[in-house]
């Protein structure tokens, strides 16, 4: 029994150290992103507030960032979880719509751009770095991590549901009275987040991750072999 313990804690901390600095860097692009859009657009709340960094100890809340995602390693499964939203006013926006759904959609972007970089790595290691390197198996696992991380972030937030990064995409081409009523759905939304976590719903919803990380990896071998 407790060579059993030992050899799951031991698994455990592999899992970590080979998953964590993807998510990390995942979850610091991300917020990140969208404040940098947000500076671009006219707001600099968030550069104000600290926000516009890849610092993570800026980001981070305890729940989302820290509790989540080890409860997803300690499953056996991809670290997932979240960062502290970045603080935008839209007041500051000269074109509201546009600059809501571009900064929105920096966050999935970045998670894209972090996603196809980690494959090209990946690829370049596979291919061009012999196996007997100390560190091969180690890098292979951290970049195909990060491949299958950000992915997952990206396509996540895609959703359109409150308060993902998805709905205000869709929210800034609705009316007012559209959109108001749009955002009450928000109350729902850690259910929600549950309902997709613990189901296999979610495995469904992120087949298109799968696809885009595997799109990638097979797009640099062509490239690189």
């Amino acid at each position: 029994m407790e060579a059993m313990e030992q050899f799951n804690l031991q698994d455990f901390i592999l899992r970590l150290s080979i998953q964590l600095p993807g998510f990390i860097l995942a979850v610091s692009c991300h917020e990140a992103a969208h404040a940098f859009v947000a500076l671009k657009f006219g707001d600099d709340t968030a550069k104000r507030q600290g926000r516009l960094t890849l610092n993570p100890t800026a980001h981070y809340t305890p729940f989302g960032t820290i509790l989540f995602p080890l409860l997803g390693a300690l499953m056996g499964g991809t670290m997932f979880g979240w960062a502290r939203p970045v603080p935008i006013d839209a007041r500051r926006f000269k074109n509201i719509r546009k600059s809501i759904f571009w900064v929105s959609f920096a966050g999935p972007i970045a998670n894209i751009v972090l996603s196809i970089m980690s494959a090209f790595f990946y690829v370049l290691i596979v291919t061009k770095v012999t196996p007997t390197f100390y560190f091969y198996e180690p890098f292979l696992g951290m970049l195909k991590a990060s491949i299958t991380i950000n992915s997952i972030l990206a396509v996540f937030n895609l959703i359109p549901f409150p308060p993902l990064d998805g709905s205000k995409m869709v929210g800034s081409f609705l009316n007012y009275e559209a959109q108001r009523k749009f955002e009450e759905i928000q109350k729902y939304g850690f259910i929600f987040l549950l309902l997709l976590w613990f189901t296999n719903i979610f495995s469904y919803l992120l087949f298109p991750a799968i696809m885009m990380a595997n799109g990638f990896i097979r797009l640099f071998y062509v490239m690189l072999s």
